[in-house]
Formats: structure tokens, C-alpha cells, sequence
């Protein structure tokens, strides 16, 4: 019997060009559900469905194993999810064709080897024909992006302060005429990208991030503007020469660092005389609702694998800096969250580095519903987060 806006299993099947034990076999390990099974057991899709399998075919011919998948496509049905997984995928495409044009070269030198009477190195054309490395690194870029996107979208959208993050810093940092800057951790580079049109003429920025595909995607967007250039760099290890650059930011990356006091001697040192240091934090009451939400569905999810705060943050910033820097300053940002859609909240908390799909990801559909009958008259997050700026 056929449904209205409904395709059975026969007629999915045919439309995604997948065979029926195919099918069963995602059934079976929750990769990909119908929408609606009826009273007599049948199973029924909808378009939303044929774009949930349009991702796992695509990321299953990248190589990605079915756990990977489940874990990377599971809320694929949310709108801004799909738009992501769409920027993602075409990512992931590029990347496939710079490592296939890597395996090209490889082949033609060595090729060109035998012709001369060469030895080849055969581990080195091994490392470079094998697809594991490129397969962890978009993997890993793929859940950077998103979850990066992911953060910034819940508090762009639901914050009750109508100066944006990025803008209140950029404020603060008096960004000026012929000053050298470097960003440690510039992520999706939305710190530049907002305040764009405020930007000087005769400036020269650094955006620095420890992931290469990060360098990338921003370099994508800015590669045409002269003032901006693009290095991957450890804050642990900055590759500029003492007294460089008359401002560091570096926005919630400290406490990411294994050894925070390295990170800042090397800050000291590529800093000018009296040049400024911004490096944002927050505190242990930061989204702390948050916490008390997910804890209250399982009480084992952590959202974070440390406590970050206790690493560096407001409440010990300013003795950690201290060490290093002069004139020491916490700027507070005046803020909170009020969430009217579930959907921006539960991607934050699939976005965080904890644990929490490992006990969501099998109970998505229990956890969407409780997270709903907790947001019925809305859900109101307390922000504590600001930056230190200190000087040289």
C-alpha cells in the first residue's frame, strides 16, 4: 500500500540504487532508520531518508567505516546540518583529488626511475599511494569544521548581547594602521571575516591554526586580500623571528595546550616592546546548564574530557599570565543564552570534545524528545567568558 509523501521499501531501494539486504543491514545497525513503520510492520521513507543515504554511499566510498558514518551523518536530517555535510563532502572531494594527483607524480618518478636504471623506493611510493593518513585527516578536519560551526552558530544566534563575540574583540584589541598581527588558533577564521570592513588598509595579519585544513579553508576565503597570510603553527612552537608582531590573540586556545607556559614564553617572544596580548577564557560557571542538562539524560556524559578552566581560566588566568606579562586585565563579556530551538542546542552538545555520542548516538531519538519536553517554555544558558589583555 502506498503512502503520500511516503516511499516504500521497494521503491527506496530503487531510487538509491542499493540492494534490499543493503538496506536491512543500515536497519539493523541504526545507521539509517525509516521515518515511518506501520501498524503491519512496513517500512516507510522520505526524501529526508534518500539524503541520510546519499551521505553514508558517499562517505562509505571514502573509506570511512560504518561506525565512522553513523557517528558523522546520524542528524543528518536537520537543515544546517545537510548544508554543512554538503560544504564537507565537497572538502572531502578536493582532497581526494590532490592525493590521487600525489599518486600520479609518484607513479610517473618512479616510472621515470626505471627508465634510468634507478632504485625506487618502494616504502616511500607505498606511504604515498596508502589512503589512511588522508582518510584520519578529513576525518578529523570534518569534525573540526562542524563542530566549530556547530559552537559558533548557537551563540551568533541565541546570545542576548547584540555585540557579537567577535566583535567585542576585535573592539578590545585596537586593531590599528601599520600594526603586525598574529591570531594563534584562528579556527574558521570568523573573527577576521565579521569585522572584514572595519579592517585597515596597511596591516599585516597572521592567521595561524594547528590544523592544515583549517589554513586551508580560510586561506579559500582570504587568498586574494594581500594584508592576510596563512601558516600552521603549534603555540608551543611559533616560527617567527623575536619582536614580530605588536598583538597576539589567541581566542580560547590556551587551555588546549599541553604546556601553557612554553606557549606563552614563545608569545613573549615574538611580541614587540609593550606589544599586546588577548587570550580569551571562561569560567567553571560558564554554560554550566548545559552540563546539568546532558548529566540529567546520563549522568556518565562529560562534555569535555579536562575541566579547561581549571587549566586556564577566569577564575586563574590572571596568575598564570603573571608569569610572563605585565598590566594584567580580565574584560568580562556581558552575555547569556536564551535557545527557543532544540536543534541549535543538541548540535552543540554533539559538537563538544567529550564523550557524549558514545551515550547519545544509539538514543538520539530518546535524547531529541527529552531535550524538547526540557526546552517547552525555552532554555536560558549563563555565560562567563571574557578575555585577559596584558602587555610586554
Amino acid at each position: 500500500m502506498k503512502k503520500q509523501g511516503y516511499y516504500s521499501t521497494g521503491d527506496f531501494i530503487k531510487k538509491g540504487h542499493i540492494t534490499k539486504k543493503t538496506l536491512r543491514y543500515y536497519n539493523e545497525h541504526n545507521v539509517l532508520n525509516p521515518t515511518l513503520i506501520d501498524e503491519k510492520g512496513q517500512h516507510y521513507y522520505t526524501d529526508e531518508d534518500l539524503g541520510h543515504l546519499q551521505q553514508i554511499l558517499f562517505l562509505k566510498y571514502l573509506g570511512f567505516s560504518l561506525a565512522d558514518i553513523k557517528q558523522m551523518t546520524f542528524y543528518s536530517n536537520d537543515t544546517s546540518f545537510l548544508n554543512k555535510s554538503l560544504h564537507m563532502q565537497t572538502y572531502f572531494v578536493n582532497e581526494r583529488i590532490e592525493q590521487l594527483k600525489r599518486i600520479k607524480d609518484a607513479l610517473i618518478n618512479a616510472n621515470e626511475m626505471i627508465e634510468k636504471g634507478e632504485e625506487i623506493d618502494w616504502a616511500s611510493m607505498i606511504d604515498k599511494v596508502n589512503n589512511k593518513e588522508m582518510e584520519e585527516s578529513i576525518k578529523k578536519q570534518y569534525e573540526n569544521s562542524s563542530n566549530i560551526e556547530a559552537r559558533i552558530s548557537l551563540h551568533k544566534l541565541c546570545s542576548t548581547n547584540s555585540e557579537s563575540w567577535f566583535k567585542w574583540i576585535y573592539r578590545l584589541s585596537e586593531v590599528k594602521e601599520n600594526l603586525r598581527v598574529l591570531e594563534l588558533g584562528c579556527g574558521d577564521g570568523s573573527m577576521w571575516l565579521e569585522n572584514y570592513n572595519l579592517l585597515p588598509n596597511n596591516i599585516e595579519i597572521v592567521l595561524s591554526d594547528i590544523s592544515s585544513g583549517m589554513i586551508r579553508d580560510i586561506d579559500l576565503k582570504l587568498k586574494n586580500d594581500k594584508r592576510f597570510t596563512f601558516k600552521v603553527i603549534d603555540g608551543q612552537c611559533i616560527n617567527f623571528n623575536d619582536e614580530t608582531f605588536d598583538i597576539v590573540i589567541a581566542n580560547h586556545v590556551l587551555f588546549y595546550l599541553d604546556d601553557i607556559p612554553l606557549a606563552l614564553k614563545e608569545i613573549h617572544r615574538v611580541l614587540k616592546d609593550n606589544g599586546k596580548f588577548i587570550c580569551s577564557t571562561y569560567s567553571s560557571k560558564h554554560m554550566h546548564e548545559v552540563d546539568e542538562l546532558v548529566k540529567e539524560f546520563e549522568p556518565r556524559i562529560e562534555l569535555s574530557k579536562d575541566k579547561l578552566y581549571e587549566k586556564f581560566g577566569k577564575e586563574n588566568g590572571r596568575e598564570v599570565l603573571c608569569k610572563e606579562f605585565n598590566n594584567v586585565t580580565w574584560y568580562g563579556y556581558l552575555d547569556s543564552l536564551n535557545i527557543t530551538d532544540e536543534n541549535l542546542l543538541i548540535t552543540y552538545i554533539l559538537s563538544c570534545h567529550g564523550n557524549q555520542n558514545r551515550y547519545i548516538v544509539d538514543k538520539f531519538k530518546d535524547f531529541k524528545l527529552f531535550v524538547s519536553k526540557k526546552m517547552k517554555n525555552g532554555f536560558k544558558v549563563t555565560k562567563d567568558a571574557g578575555i585577559f589583555i596584558s602587555f610586554k
